[in-house]
């Protein structure tokens, strides 16, 4: 057993360090979300497949018979969750985790809805906004790039009261973004 304030690691490094098709496209996938590095990636992606295994353990266990008692609540809770961030439509059930990308999880970071939502022009200047304390979630401060965010919580992303991007004549503040703000 270990110390329970041992920081772990909560992500699986790749099997074969040096696949060109792999590290071409996580490349690609660390540019167009503004990911640090590679980490944050190989975490999206564990987080995916720690989900993809749990719906593959349950849908073997529903082959044999019909989910009840712990196995039915576990699948009620796994899609409860997807569904609760937006990951899976409403009407989803186990099958559909399966067909779940990475590319679904990385949305649902605050980065990118930040970036999506016009906040920011870039997704990387999404994360410098977000780690300098420019966005706030439900008027609280939030710097952690990396937070998932849930479909209710997603209307709730502003810039920071004290901000001083909030300012309309600020420079690094989006085009569409002050001119929206115009219209009001």
């Amino acid at each position: 057993m270990s110390y329970p304030g041992k920081k772990r690691k909560s992500y699986d490094t790749p099997n074969h360090p040096w696949q060109a098709a792999r590290m071409a496209t996580e490349v690609e996938m660390v540019k167009k979300y503004g990911l640090r590095n590679k980490k944050e990636l190989w975490k999206a992606h564990s987080f995916l497949r720690k989900y993809r295994a749990d719906a593959r353990r349950l849908l073997a266990e529903s082959a044999e018979s019909e989910l009840t008692g712990h196995s039915k609540t576990e699948a009620d809770q796994v899609l409860s969750k997807l569904i609760r961030y937006s990951i899976l439509k409403p009407d989803s059930n186990i099958d559909d985790i399966l067909g779940l990308t990475t590319e679904s999880i990385l949305e649902r970071r605050l980065q990118t809805l930040v970036h999506r939502l016009g906040l920011a022009r870039t997704s990387r200047q999404a994360r410098q906004f977000i780690t300098h304390g420019h966005i706030s979630l439900n008027g609280q401060k939030v710097t952690v790039p990396s937070m998932m965010i849930s479909s209710d919580q997603e209307m709730a992303i502003d810039y920071y009261s004290t901000s001083p991007i909030t300012s309309e004549s600020h420079p690094e503040r989006p085009a569409q973004v002050a001119s929206s703000l115009v219209e009001e």
